[in-house]
């Protein structure tokens, strides 16, 4: 096997535990975890989307599945418990920045108190030797500067999705200093803090690449809002495949090497903005009608991450460029309307290119 690739040596046999495994992320981090010979179990809402990536890829046949709230302490520990996991990959959250505006108190629920949840089924399941948090690029106070953030940047958060996700990093270092895994009183935790990520399977609501495909679909038009931010637009691959490595290390002799936060950023010099996107999406399958809104909520205009620490440490290098991950985002699409059945053969293709680029 390639030395890019011998984390999946590492995590080959492991058990795995997924919060939030009927998510866009979910889906695809659980199937490359299959691949790769990794027992995982799954504890998320029911998919929320109709389609979703779950159901799609065929994922509720493949394994085992518990449908619950991470909010419902006595129910995740169960199904921790039950399974008796190696790792845990928490990736359940409440992701939506405009949904937080709405749902405010909901999203401070999951996000904040969620992840202590997971902490603390992870210190009281003796098993588990490692959990990997994912918060967001978002962690950081946002100060519309023009170079990107390091992970010793303070945190902070002006909407409630942003400052839910800082409050979950608040959370995630109080567990690693108050149970460190060097005396065994709790398992070693990362956090990876990652920018936009696009991909086939995705239909969240207001999100730029679901919406375009819906407005594709459906003939209808795309409603726009800030077409000039730039966003450190990846794959979800780059992220997935940032975590496994994160995840290998955790499982390791020696924890403390990975037991930290990471970012995990694109590499592309130049910057992307939502009309950028757009318009590849457009060449590589179909452009819909484009609008304005004229009175959209606040939101950052800027954020870009520093990722040279999970380039230098753990030899972490996204193997797509901006172009390419946006052409397989529409080739995704596109071949899945063409022939939903093929969902899996088409995500599992991907997994293989990518990993494919790493050699």
């Amino acid at each position: 096997m390639a030395e890019a690739l011998k984390f999946e040596n590492s995590l080959a046999g492991r058990k795995i535990f997924v919060t939030g495994h009927t998510g866009f992320t979910g889906g695809w981090a659980c199937l490359w975890l299959k691949s790769i010979g990794a027992q995982v179990a799954g504890f998320s809402l029911p998919p929320d989307t109709q389609p979703s990536l779950f159901d799609a890829i065929g994922l509720a046949d493949d394994m085992p599945s518990t449908f619950g709230d991470i909010c419902d302490y006595d129910g995740l520990r169960s199904a921790i418990d039950a399974f008796q996991p190696d790792l845990i990959l928490h990736l359940a959250a409440q992701p939506l920045v405009r949904k937080s505006y709405r749902e405010p108190v909901r999203t401070f629920l999951v996000n904040a108190q969620g992840t202590a949840h997971v902490l603390e089924a992870a210190r009281t399941v003796k098993s588990v030797k490692g959990v990997l948090c994912i918060t967001t690029d978002k962690v950081y106070k946002n100060n519309e500067w023009p170079w990107p953030y390091r992970e010793n940047d303070p945190l902070g958060g002006k909407d409630p999705y942003s400052a839910s996700k800082a409050s979950a990093e608040m959370v995630i270092q109080s567990y690693a200093a108050s149970y460190p895994w060097q005396d065994g009183q709790g398992p070693a935790i990362a956090t990876a803090r990652g920018g936009n990520i696009i991909g086939g399977g995705d239909w969240s609501e207001d999100r730029l690449i679901p919406d375009f495909v819906r407005a594709v679909v459906n003939d209808g038009s795309l409603v726009l809002r800030y077409p000039d931010a730039t966003r450190p637009w990846q794959h979800v691959l780059a992220l997935v495949h940032g975590y496994l490595v994160i995840l290998a290390g955790l499982a390791s002799e020696d924890p403390g090497r990975v037991a930290k936060a990471w970012n995990l950023g694109p590499h592309d010099a130049r910057q992307y903005s939502v009309r950028d996107v757009l318009e590849l999406m457009s060449q590589n399958w179909k452009r819909p009608q484009l609008d304005y809104m004229d009175n959209p909520l606040p939101e950052a205009q800027a954020l870009a991450l520093d990722s040279s620490l999970a380039r230098n440490q753990l030899d972490w290098v996204p193997a797509w460029d901006a172009e390419q991950v946006v052409r397989e985002t529409a080739a995704w699409y596109r071949d899945y309307y063409a022939d939903p059945a093929a969902a899996r053969a088409i995500t599992v293709a991907q997994i293989n290119a990518w990993r494919a680029a790493l050699q």
